[in-house]
């Protein structure tokens, strides 16, 4: 399916993406400041309301400021839903990476994809790390701050750093037999807990693997696109199925396809 967007319509969206990424995120770290989660009720209730307010003011302060730009467009939310449409939509994580969050590990992300057509047009991450925005264009490469970023060049397994997620919905002890088998090849591996930053870490060169079997879409469409546009071997369900079911992902610098050719097995991707 052909999108119905052309290039000045998607760079328009783009710049807007990127503005509203940044503030949205800022203002969410300054909640998370101001708001000293440190100081609640340590039950689960008190802290699930502290994200749960900060996750919902963040994502309407995202669809504001997109729809109040682009009105026509559709929105698909974590904390508010909403289907694709026939032209254009958003797939927001308002705080990807809530865990993170709420205990003060600023491993967590604002995530913004635009999909138009069957494909994902626009990718923009707040990364709360650095204060960075990363950005892609399909066709136009991979930014951070507006500065071109490119996955590594690394070769050689024992030099490789991997990023591994997990999620609730898989095996965990496939999860384990996968972690000895990249350890036994001798990579260094994490498990960060944000899955928006962890692709940006590949798209960067940081990070050499991000892998997780099961993911919402809003967790993977902007920072896959990142990935792929910084020169990253990215391989994933199509986008219709992940917005309807979510699904794994798969992104590689593409020295080490031979290392992870294995993963697509498991995944028939």
């Amino acid at each position: 399916m052909k999108s119905a967007f052309d290039a000045a319509a998607i760079r328009a969206r783009a710049e807007v993406a990127i503005s509203v990424a940044l503030e949205a995120g800022r203002e969410a770290a300054r909640f998370r400041r101001d708001s000293n989660p440190g100081t609640l009720a340590v039950e689960n209730k008190g802290l699930q309301d502290f994200v749960t307010i900060a996750d919902r003011k963040t994502e309407q302060a995202i669809r504001d400021g997109l729809l109040s730009h682009f009105p026509g467009d559709t929105f698909m939310g974590e904390e508010s839903g909403g289907r694709s449409g026939e032209g254009g939509t958003w797939v927001v994580d308002p705080i990807d990476g809530t865990t993170n969050y709420i205990r003060g590990f600023r491993h967590w992300a604002v995530s913004i994809a635009f999909v138009a057509g069957g494909k994902v047009e626009i990718g923009v991450v707040y990364d709360a790390t650095e204060d960075k925005i990363f950005h892609a264009v399909r066709g136009g490469g991979a930014f951070k701050d507006g500065i071109p970023v490119h996955a590594a060049a690394t070769a050689d397994p024992a030099n490789a750093l991997v990023i591994l997620g997990h999620s609730r919905k898989t095996s965990f002890d496939d999860h384990l037999a996968l972690s000895k088998r990249l350890h036994e090849r001798g990579m260094d591996y994490r498990r960060t807990g944000a899955a928006a930053i962890d692709l940006v870490r590949v798209a960067e060169g940081a990070a050499d693997l991000y892998y997780e079997r099961h993911l919402n879409a809003w967790d993977m469409l902007a920072g896959a696109l990142i990935a792929e546009e910084a020169g990253a071997i990215v391989a994933m369900p199509g986008v219709d199925r992940l917005l309807a079911d979510g699904g794994p992902v798969i992104a590689h610098s593409p020295g080490l396809t031979g290392e992870f050719a294995f993963i697509l097995d498991i995944e028939g991707l």
